[in-house]
């Protein structure tokens, strides 16, 4: 799934091109991808896209009149700059935004068309689509106490949950707990203030070095090698392979459709953690699959 730095690196890349420029026409191909019916698509077809934001994992686009187009990628979506009147890809291709400088294709890999498109109408339906999250890229050390002791989690689970954390998922998460030398399995309710305090770090620290990163990457091209798996990670990944700190083997765990992967001796103290024995426990405290806990969210949330 595209995370905080991937959604950044894709603003950045849309705001040269698409900021200013009429949206021509939308090609829908999948029926599925549209989820809203009121306003119609007809209704910001020609109009000028006035800005962009993000809301967690999800790309929004303005429009006039206080109506925006809410995009979320969700597991295999991903974008691509083409010239103007480009063909949808077959299979997996989902739709096409077109403006007079070139066309925006939406492609989804594999056979679950989990990625969303709305068009809401004012800023408390646009607030909707909020999972509410801390950016932690804004938040200060007491701000991201608060967020990740707000509930009892694994600490993988906190970190990937939305509503504690904009944008963090599975990949990057595996990167801040490597760095943070913590086990995804710790409780965050049991963390000392030393603990937190290098998780909050190890968070900021992550997610701005793979922004500058795929910034560097990117350069003045359009993101098209957007993964979750990058060379240059330390542990996402890179089961058996070395850990790049230590040298021993990163090791995994698996539930259901749920990885993570860490370095036993840099964070859970030389031991192997076994997939059986913790089966309970990621039960209570894991959803079957990232998918299953992003589209929960907005059914979570309480009104105000």
């Amino acid at each position: 799934m595209p995370e905080l730095p991937d959604v950044i690196v894709y603003l950045e890349a849309l705001q040269k091109r698409i900021v200013g420029q009429p949206l021509e026409r939308i090609r829908l191909v999948s029926p599925f991808l549209l989820r809203s019916v009121e306003p119609p698509l007809e209704a910001i077809t020609g109009q000028p896209v006035l800005g962009l934001r993000r809301l967690g994992k999800r790309l929004v686009w303005e429009f006039p009149e206080d109506r925006f187009l809410v995009l979320h990628l969700m597991i295999a979506g991903r974008l691509h700059w083409k010239e103007r009147g480009v063909k949808v890809p077959g299979k997996i291709g989902l739709a096409a935004f077109d403006f007079p400088n070139g066309t925006l294709t939406l492609t989804e890999a594999g056979t679950k068309k989990r990625a969303a498109l709305h068009l809401v109408q004012g800023h408390d339906a646009l607030d909707a689509h909020n999972p509410g999250g801390l950016e932690v890229l804004d938040a200060d050390a007491a701000g991201f106490r608060a967020a990740l002791q707000r509930e009892n989690h694994t600490l993988k689970r906190a970190l990937t949950d939305p509503r504690l954390f904009s944008g963090i998922g599975n990949a990057f998460s595996d990167e801040i707990l490597h760095r943070s030398r913590l086990s995804p399995l710790t409780w965050t309710q049991r963390l000392t203030e030393a603990e937190v305090d290098q998780l909050f770090v190890a968070t900021q620290t992550t997610l701005r070095a793979w922004t500058e990163r795929l910034r560097h990457e990117t350069g003045d091209d359009f993101p098209e090698k957007v993964t979750a798996f990058r060379a240059g990670m330390a542990v996402h990944g890179r089961f058996g392979q070395p850990c790049p700190d230590c040298g021993t083997a990163v090791q995994r765990i698996i539930y259901a459709e749920n990885e993570t992967n860490y370095c036993p001796r840099c964070q859970t103290a030389g031991q192997v953690l076994a997939d059986r024995s913790l089966s309970r426990l990621l039960k209570d405290d894991w959803p079957r699959t990232l998918e299953e806990l992003e589209e929960s969210v907005l059914g979570k949330r309480k009104p105000g």
